[in-house]
């Protein structure tokens, strides 16, 4: 697969999952294997994102606005508008929106597999149309490994 034009999207022309608060801006097959890259609002007291890791994808976080908890491993930390993190692979992390404003958080995944499959299989959970057993059932697909985690479980 190759990258050889620059990726350009409008806006207006992103996929937005609003159960889920994500908007889709591309994905590996228009990036060339090279990343694929979504934005999402978190709501606050609303889970963003449970414990998981990626086995070969990097996790990079930009904080738009708002605050962001993060659990990297056994660490819990929160992340300010404007912080910047990149997640490496193996490592436990979950995040959720922290104090009461919304949080806005540009990410994008290194070495990724196809991801916008996913975000639209959660968005079919979210909405009570796709049972989470089946969004359990994709790790390898997507790349996404649950994990267990007493420091997210007790925070």
């Amino acid at each position: 697969m190759t990258f050889t034009k620059p990726v350009l999207v409008r806006a207006t022309d992103s996929e937005v999952l609003s159960a889920s608060g994500v908007t889709l801006l591309a994905d590996v097959t228009e990036t060339g294997g090279q990343l694929t890259s979504h934005r999402s609002t978190f709501k606050p007291g609303k889970e963003g994102a449970p414990p998981h890791q990626h086995h070969e994808a990097s996790e990079l976080f930009f904080v738009l606005a708002g605050q962001l908890r993060v659990l990297l491993d056994d660490e819990l930390l929160i992340l300010e508008r404007g912080d910047f993190l990149v997640v490496p692979p193996q490592v436990t992390h979950a995040f959720e929106a922290a104090g009461t404003e919304d949080a806005e958080v540009l990410f994008v995944l290194t070495h990724a597999k196809p991801r916008f499959g996913y975000y639209r299989l959660l968005e079919g959970a979210y909405q009570g149309t796709t049972d989470w057993a089946e969004v359990a059932k994709t790790s390898d697909l997507y790349d996404n490994h649950y994990a267990e985690s007493p420091t997210w479980q007790n925070r």
